[in-house]
This record gives structure tokens, C-alpha cells and sequence, in this order.
């Protein structure tokens, strides 16, 4: 049963953002149709580009001719989704904005993705990937990744991924409304919005530094990565392959030193307990001993070891093509041998989920710019609405969906937020000590515990109940006649000894869209096996990326301390929200098929298969393709017209960072136009393309002798006026550039809520705006806030609830 049959979709993006987002429709069945410029999109030279245009038909039109236009709204008039990626004003001057294509069709959904949404001083900045993250503070994530103050590049494009997801999210709400009411409306994410999950709790955290400084003092500029730890960082085997670790729970990490062979020494040693407990001494005594047992072999060897013993979680860094060949991966179907008419073979990304009733089909051809101009396009009748149309603001799109959660820490938690925002209830079953994440805080600030979980507890309500009590099942089993989704991250083999695996399910309640958000995945040679995010970040190739594709090999274990920490800031904790993104997507996807097929069904996501969505770039193998670009040795970036450089004045007078993206022949005219550039566009070594990246060290020393005239301000003011990217990138961490930032504030991108311990604040903005029927997002909640409310609702008695609460079947936690 196609998932998407019947839908039509014009794809007006270029780009990987709607380019991914366009292809999972395509994947599970929709039509869709690529417009593109004369000449075709030129985003096509990209290597990833053949995948994410697979399975769609296209044609050429020059909208800025009457006759295109024309065809483009008679186009539009038969879809279901148009989705764009033009800045702000462009669509409406090209006739091709949600305004002018929605009058002839009321049931369209218009997507738009931005770069810095489309409102606010940089809403006309153009929106590449780098300058958005170096704008909001993410490269200064990095900072302290290399031998110099100042950001570092981010290499992996999270922010072009969660927007991708993102878009298919917003569409498939904007879907659901429509099957309701009947109409269509626009909607919008953007890559900044994209960059939202990256950064946990720094914009309250300012918040409340500036209301109470002495209880919150000011963060510095790393936020993320110190010391390393052991059990939870990486190491080198014999082979000179690093092997990352993510035992940081305290029954993994004993279950890695008995792997090791090393119980008995660290017995005798007494360094027992969990590494967050040992001295600074004994610590890295500890360290010393794990270090050389993991140097006695080559990382397959142990990589064997640790597979059988099915409790160690551990795996080899790998790159993104590296990672195509990955047993689980090809398992689990994550990764598509598909026979490409133009290409050849090709390995690429498999479909976003597993969805056994409504199962997607990636296409192995993709079409030639215009190869489809001929095509009979009124072979389908305009769209019309599928109830009386309802053009009034709305409820929120899964208003009166209820979704049950059974997930600790980040990703699970953070993907049912988004739901949340989107109006479903969410209602979080916890353990009775709660989720582990609500101690989570900010770095380096102990008053801030419980920080973390106000974005993965945002608009839900909190049960905490013991799950193996007799009690606490009949309870989950009430909860279960509730819900029309229920989502775990759970290892295989839990749910069903919870009571609450799908088959257990599904007998009773068909109609269930049953979510296992895993690791690895149900089955296969790894699924079994523990996993937290710095796997997956070492598994697919986006730390391989971050760390420049230079592994160091440390001679000493001064050097192995130092690499450990450069690893793991490299490793940052976003292969977590990266999985986030896809599971809210799959839910959407799947609660379509439900309300469009009457579907329930048993949905697979893994962390594998969503953080190789987000290396997207280079998840994708054929003859000839080209090597996926690494950053120069100090992290500056790509190439000279795609870096940091250091400017004049500020940051303690020794020069603040920008950032300059200008990878087109326009954009290079117009910087090389520009007053202090003349001796540059004058010389013959950057007359071409070619020639600049003939001479591009020469190039980058000449771009860093002019911005280092100017205060990264001016220059910000004076090139993004002249229509060239060029941004500040390290004005502030991503907590301060939310909490402060002029954008953020004129467009409007964070939104009031209330905590019951912090009080009234200003939290991050929903991934989506859906323009007819708005998000609804609310506060973080305290571990088990609602359980007695929820108990009434199921219908037990005020007498017995208290005696549950006595008995610690349910449990309220202030945090």
C-alpha cells in the first residue's frame, strides 16, 4: 500500500534541504515534480545531488517570463504540496509564492524553508548552511577542537538536516489539518530554526543569570566537550583505528572492563565504582590502564569481542562511505543498492523509516533538467478541498492525538516535544527516579541541574510509575487505551518483557501507530546491543568529518589525554537530535497512513539510519563521485571563499571571527567589487574560478590581510549589503545568540512558557510554523507532575492513588 499515492508535490528548492525533504515523498509514493531554472538547478553539480533527486519528473521554466508563470500556477492548481527555498521575496517577484499559487488552489500546502526565516534583520542574508552556523554560534561549539582561540568549521550540515526533516514534519501536519477542515495554508522552517536542538539549555540559562548572576554566573565561551571521560571517550587500538566508547552508565562500564580483562586489576588498584566517582589521580591511572589493554589488539578483534558480549557500548570511527559497508546499516536496509540508468550502481540512503504496511520505494533513475517538459500535466484534476473549506485560524494539527512515551535522555524525548508543539498531547511515562536527563544542566554550573530537560519535557505530562509492578502495568495498560501513538527506546526484548511489545499490542489495538526508535534496530547482528550518541557520531563519519579527517596517534598519554578531548569535542552530542528529527518525522508519516489508510503499524527507526540522513552529503557511493571536502588542518574551513577568517579590532582587540561564503561567480564579482578588494580583483591568479582554486592558499593569505582592516561588524554590514555572505561567528555561544540576538528578537523566535521551578521564561521556537493552524508550545514539566490527574482520568479511586504514591508505584520528583 503506497503511503503517498495520489499526492502531487512541486519541488521549487534547491538544494539538499528540499531536495531530502522532496525525495522521502517521492520514496513513499507521491508525484513529484522538480521545476527547475534554465540551465536546470545548479545545486545539481553537489555529488549527493543524484540521490535527492531520485524518483522525481522535471521540467524548466523561466519564471521571470508570463508564459512560465502561467504554467506554473496551472501546475499548482492540480498539487498538493508546493515546496520552496527562495528568500525572502523572491517567490512573490518570480509569481511562485504561497499567496499567489494558493489563490487558484485553497486545499495547498505551500512549504517554504529560509535560511534565517523570513523575517528579522538577516531574513535576506543568503542562507548557506556555514553562514547560518556561524551566525548563530554554532561553530564556537568547536572552540577549543584546535591549537587557537576562536570558532572552528562545522562540517556536519545538522541544521540542512533537521530542516529537511523538518519540512516533512510540517507538511505532513499541514496534511492532517487538511483531511480535517479541508484547507490548505502555508508553512515554513528554516535552516536557523534548524540549529534549535543543537543547544540544550543556554538560552534560559542566561535568562537566569541575568535575573540572579551570583546563582548563575556567566558561561564561558566552550559549550560542549572538558575533560574526557573514561569509559564514554575514544581510544586507539593497535591498528591505529580509535574505537569510541559510550559507557558512561555505570553496569556498561563494568561490563567494559570485564570485556577488557581488566576486574581484577582495577580491583586490586581499587578503582572501583563509576569513573565519575574516582579521584583526578585514579582516574587517570584508570585511563592509562584502559589505553594500553585497548592497544593490544586491532579494533576488528575487539570490535568481535564487544559484539558477543552484547553489553559493551563501543564502535570504530569510521567515514560516511566507510559506514555504507557497516553490517547493521545494510541489515536494516538503511543503505539501497540501487542500479542508476545514468550512473551505474549506486549505495545510497535507504528509505527514512521502516513501514511495514505503507512501505517506501526509493527509484533508481533520476531525471535530466526539463526531460519531463512535455508531459501531459492536466492529466489530474485541480485539487479541491477534502471538507468545506475553513479558512479561519484553527486548532493545531494533532489536536486530539495522544501519544505515549516511553524514552529517556535526548533523541525519543526531544522528537515527542516536537509533537507536543504541534498540539498532540504527550503524555511521558517515567521510571520512579525519573528520566536520567533531568539532572542534565549546563556546563561548569551546579545550580543548573535539571536545565536540559525543560526542551525534551516541553508541553507533556509526566507520569513517574514502576513499570514491573503489577500496579504500574494496569496503569501503562490504561494509558495504552489512549494513546494513537506510542514511541520507546527501548533495547529489543524490553518492551516485551514490560508487557508493551507491538505484537502484545497490536491485537487489541490495531489501529496503534507503535514507534521503536532503537539504536540499532529490532533485529541484526548489533541489535542487541547498548548505544548512546557518541556511536552513531563516530559510526556514520560526522566526527570523522568534524575532526578534519585527521585521526592523531598519540605517543604518550599526555597526547592520548589531549586527542581524547579534541575527539570528543569533534563527537558533540547532536547525533541524538539528528535521530530526533527523523523520529517525529516517521511519526507524522505514520499517523497519515492511519488517518488516510486506517492503518496501525509497527514503525522502525534507528540512530544509524537518521544520522546517515544527516550526512546526507556523503552517504551516497557511485563511480566517479567525488570526495566528500574536509576542513583544513586548523578548522578554518573549505577553501578560501568558504572560511573563517580573523578580523580587525574586538575580542580583546586581537580581532573577532567572521566567516565568508562565496562559492558563486556573481558573488565573487560582487566581493571582489568591494572598496579594499581592488588589488585582488586586479590579479591574474583570481581572474577564474579555476585560477582561485589554482591559487586558493594564495587567496585565502590576501582575504585575511583585507579583513583584518575591519571589524567583523563592519564587514558583516558592507558584504551581506552587497548581497555577499559574510557574518560574525563569534558573537556569541548558541545559549546567548537565543537569548540576546536582535533576529531573534525582531522575528520573533522565541516564544513565552512556565516551569513549576524556573518561573516564566523564554524558551526556543517549534521547528514549523503552520500559518492556519499555529503550534501550541508550552513549558518543561517536573517528573511526574500529572500522575494524579492521569490516575483520576483512567479512573482510579483518590484512596487507592494514595496508597499507589505510598507503596512507590508512582512517585512526584522536583525535578
Amino acid at each position: 500500500m503506497s503511503l503517498l499515492g495520489g499526492l502531487r508535490v512541486i519541488d521549487l528548492s534547491s538544494g539538499q534541504a528540499g531536495g531530502i525533504a522532496t525525495m522521502v515523498l517521492a520514496d513513499f509514493g507521491a508525484d513529484v515534480i522538480k521545476v527547475e531554472r534554465p540551465g536546470g538547478d545548479p545545486t545539481r553539480r553537489e555529488p549527493a545531488a543524484p540521490m535527492w533527486l531520485r524518483g522525481k519528473r522535471s521540467i524548466v521554466l523561466d519564471l521571470d517570463e508570463a508564459p512560465a508563470r502561467k504554467r506554473l500556477a496551472d501546475l499548482a492548481a492540480s498539487a498538493d504540496v508546493v515546496l520552496a527555498s527562495y528568500r525572502p521575496g523572491v517567490a512573490a517577484r518570480l509569481g511562485a509564492d504561497y499567496e499567489t499559487l494558493g489563490t487558484g488552489n485553497p486545499s495547498l500546502i505551500y512549504c517554504s524553508i529560509t535560511g534565517f526565516d523570513p523575517t528579522g534583520p538577516y531574513a535576506r542574508y543568503r542562507g548557506y548552511e556555514s553562514v547560518v552556523a556561524a551566525k548563530s554560534g554554532r561553530m564556537l561549539m568547536f572552540e577549543g577542537q584546535v591549537d587557537r582561540d576562536g570558532p572552528a568549521y562545522a562540517s556536519v550540515p545538522v541544521g540542512t538536516h533537521v530542516a529537511a526533516q523538518s519540512a516533512i514534519t510540517a507538511v505532513m501536519a499541514a496534511l492532517l489539518a487538511r483531511e480535517r477542515d479541508g484547507s490548505g495554508q502555508l508553512v515554513e522552517t528554516s535552516l536557523l530554526r534548524g540549529m534549535v536542538p543543537f543547544e540544550m539549555a543556554g538560552l534560559l540559562y542566561w535568562q537566569l543569570h541575568r535575573r540572579d548572576p551570583d546563582s548563575f554566573p556567566a558561561l564561558g565561551g566552550r559549550t560542549f566537550g572538558g575533560p574526557p571521560r573514561v569509559g564514554f571517550d575514544p581510544y586507539p587500538a593497535r591498528d591505529g583505528t580509535w574505537l569510541q566508547f559510550a559507557c558512561i552508565v555505570e553496569h556498561l562500564f563494568d561490563s567494559l572492563i570485564a570485556a577488557l580483562g581488566l576486574t581484577e586489576e582495577r580491583r586490586r588498584l581499587g578503582l572501583g565504582g563509576a569513573p565519575a566517582d574516582l579521584d583526578a589521580g585514579r582516574l587517570e591511572r584508570l585511563r592509562e590502564l584502559v589505553a594500553a589493554r585497548i592497544a593490544e589488539r586491532d579494533a576488528g578483534d575487539w570490535m568481535k569481542l564487544f559484539v558477543a558480549d552484547g553489553n559493551v557500548a563501543a564502535d570504530p570511527w569510521l567515514t560516511t562511505q566507510e559506514a555504507l559497508d557497516h553490517p547493521q546499516i545494510v541489515h536494516n536496509g538503511e543503505v539501497v543498492t540501487l542500479r542508476s540508468p545514468r550512473l551505474g550502481e549506486t549505495r545510497q540512503l535507504g528509505p527514512l523509516a521502516s513501514m511495514p504496511a505503507t512501505p517506501a520505494a526509493p527509484a533508481a533513475w533520476h531525471a535530466l533538467p526539463g526531460e519531463h517538459q512535455d508531459a501531459d500535466w492536466r492529466e489530474r484534476p485541480p485539487a479541491a478541498p477534502r471538507a468545506p473549506a475553513v479558512q479561519a485560524r484553527s486548532a493545531p494539527p494533532l489536536d486530539g492525538v495522544t501519544v505515549l512515551e516511553f524514552a529517556s535522555v535526548v533523541a525519543v524525548p526531544f522528537a515527542t516535544t516536537v509533537l507536543a508543539d504541534l498540539g498532540a498531547r504527550v503524555i511521558k511515562v517515567e521510571p520512579v527516579e525519573g528520566d536520567s536527563f533531568r539532572a542534565s544542566g549546563s556546563p561548569g554550573a551546579g545550580s543548573s541541574r535539571g536545565l536540559g530537560s525543560l526542551k525534551t519535557t516541553a508541553g507533556k505530562e509526566s507520569i513517574c510509575v514502576n513499570l514491573k509492578s503489577p500496579e504500574g502495568r494496569q496503569i501503562v495498560a490504561g494509558l495504552v487505551e489512549l494513546a494513537d501513538v506510542l514511541v520507546h527506546n527501548f533495547r529489543p526484548g524490553a518492551p516485551e518483557r514490560l508487557g508493551i511489545g507491538y505484537e502484545q499490542l497490536a491485537s487489541r489495538h490495531p489501529r496503534l501507530i507503535y514507534l521503536s526508535a532503537m539504536g540499532y534496530g529490532t533485529d541484526g547482528p548489533h541489535a542487541h546491543r547498548p548505544t548512546a550518541h557518541p556511536g552513531p557520531g563516530a559510526l556514520l563519519g560526522g566526527a570523522h568529518a568534524q575532526a578534519g579527517g585527521r585521526l592523531p596517534a598519540p605517543r604518550d598519554l599526555e597526547e592520548l589525554r589531549l586527542a581524547n578531548g579534541r575527539l570528543m569535542q569533534a563527537n558533540e552530542f547532536s547525533p541524538d537530535l539528528n535521530a530526533g528529527a527523523v523520529v517525529a518525522s516517521a511519526a507524522l508519516l505514520g499517523l497519515y497512513g492511519l488517518r488516510t489508510r486506517g492503518v496501525g503499524q509497527h514503525i522502525r527507526v534507528t540512530m544509524l539510519g537518521a544520522n546517515a540522513y544527516a550526512n546526507a552529503d556523503d552517504f551516497v557511493s557511485y563511480a566517479g563521485k567525488a570526495p566528500r571536502p574536509l576542513p583544513d588542518p586548523e578548522l578554518l574551513g573549505l577553501s578560501a571563499l568558504h572560511r573563517l577568517y580573523r578580523s580587525g579590532g574586538t575580542r580583546e582587540e586581537g580581532g573577532a571571527w567572521l566567516f565568508l561564503a562565496c562559492p558563486t561567480e556573481g558573488e565573487w564579482q560582487a566581493l571582489a567589487s568591494t572598496p579594499g578588494f581592488e588589488h585582488i580583483a586586479s590579479d591574474p591568479r583570481f581572474a577564474s574560478a579555476e585560477d582561485r582554486r589554482r591559487h586558493d592558499g594564495d587567496l585565502a593569505v590576501a582575504l585575511a590581510a583585507v579583513f583584518a582592516t575591519r571589524s567583523a561588524e563592519e564587514w558583516e554590514a558592507e558584504l551581506c549589503g552587497r548581497d555577499v555572505a559574510c557574518v560574525r561567528a563569534d558573537g556569541g555561544t548558541p545559549g546567548l545568540f537565543w537569548e540576546s540576538d536582535t533576529h531573534v528578537g525582531a522575528a520573533g523566535l522565541t516564544v513565552e512558557a512556565r516551569h513549576p521551578r524556573w518561573g516564566r521564561y523564554r524558551r526556543y521556537p517549534p521547528l514549523q510554523h503552520l500559518a492556519r493552524t499555529p503550534e501550541r508550545p508550552r513549558g518543561g514539566v517536573l517528573g511526574g507532575q500529572h500522575a494524579r490527574a492521569l490516575l483520576r482520568e483512567l479512573g482510579w479511586e483518590s484512596g487507592a492513588v494514595d496508597a499507589l504514591f505510598d507503596r512507590g508505584v508512582v512517585t512526584e520528583l522536583d525535578r
